[in-house]
């Protein structure tokens, strides 16, 4: 039923192992085929083609539904609907950030004050050539094909790069000036398609499984037993998604407990619930949260 692009490079595998939690494993013959399959009826054609290109072939209808970065949706400015994002990097959930950066050491500290005539490699050229309008100033965009911040200051005076945390950035020597957007990876899909409605509904179950798994991945499940006298005392330690799940035990020893945690907390959350009372403490992992 829908034909559905992936991203090629830096997501390529962090978008396999998320369709693969969500139950939806891309088979490929090999690790550089651009044809796969998933054995699922809602998906006919998987491809797997750069992040650059997927927001245009979507919106021309070459496929119903795709995986890219927003950054990229605002670059290419592609008529596409969002179905939401999925909050993923190559190497974290953390979103990356287009900025405008310049040397350390350089005299600007203001975007403002970047002369006329100001040379910018980047590799969203439409994207930066939108933001020195807004600006009011005149700018050399210079496209960039890679290894970008090394360009400063002997063949540009700015780059528009991406980063995570601007560690990169800074080990180059620049200092980031200024910040043109925030992207995290989204699920985009065709306008007509969207309106078609069997089509639609497809896309939101597909939707559903990845966001589902992509929340179970910051989770887990805790399960103990908690003595009669000490079950209030437990219950204020969990930070459950909604309340606990409380049952009591056969015989009436006490009561059996359950909560969705947060798996950040989990360290220090066990040794509390243990202080408090608990007895038989299990952490489970999960597979997918669907509110």
């Amino acid at each position: 039923m829908l034909r559905l692009v992936v991203p090629k490079g830096s997501l390529e595998r962090a978008t396999f192992d998320l369709f693969r939690a969500a139950d939806l494993p891309i088979d490929r013959e090999s690790d550089v085929s651009y044809r796969a399959r998933i054995d699922d009826p809602r998906i006919a054609e998987v491809r797997i083609l750069r992040p650059q290109e997927i927001p245009v072939y979507v919106a021309e209808g070459l496929f119903d539904l795709g995986i890219t970065g927003r950054d990229w949706v605002e670059e290419t400015g592609a008529h596409v609907v969002s179905l939401g994002s999925l909050r993923y990097s190559k190497t974290s959930s953390r979103p990356i950030r287009v900025v405008l950066a310049v040397a350390r050491d350089a005299a600007i500290h203001d975007p403002r004050e970047l002369p006329d005539g100001v040379r910018i490699a980047t590799e969203y050229p439409r994207l930066t050539a939108r933001y020195v309008e807004r600006l009011g100033i005149t700018a050399h965009i210079m496209p960039s094909y890679g290894a970008t911040e090394a360009k400063v200051p002997e063949i540009a005076d700015a780059v528009v790069e991406i980063t995570e945390t601007g560690r990169a950035l800074a080990a180059q020597g620049l200092r980031i000036l200024d910040e043109l957007l925030v992207s995290h990876t989204e699920l985009i899909a065709n306008p007509a398609s969207v309106e078609d409605g069997p089509r639609r509904h497809a896309m939101e179950q597909i939707h559903t499984l990845l966001a589902g798994a992509l929340a179970a991945r910051h989770a887990v499940l805790v399960k103990l037993n908690a003595p009669s006298d000490a079950l209030e005392r437990i219950i204020a330690e969990l930070p459950a998604m909604k309340a606990p799940t409380v049952s009591e035990l056969y015989g009436g020893q006490g009561f059996a407990v359950e909560a969705v945690v947060p798996r950040e907390r989990i360290n220090q959350l066990i040794p509390s619930l243990k202080d408090a009372g608990a007895s038989d403490i299990l952490e489970l992992p999960l597979s997918k949260i669907v509110p």
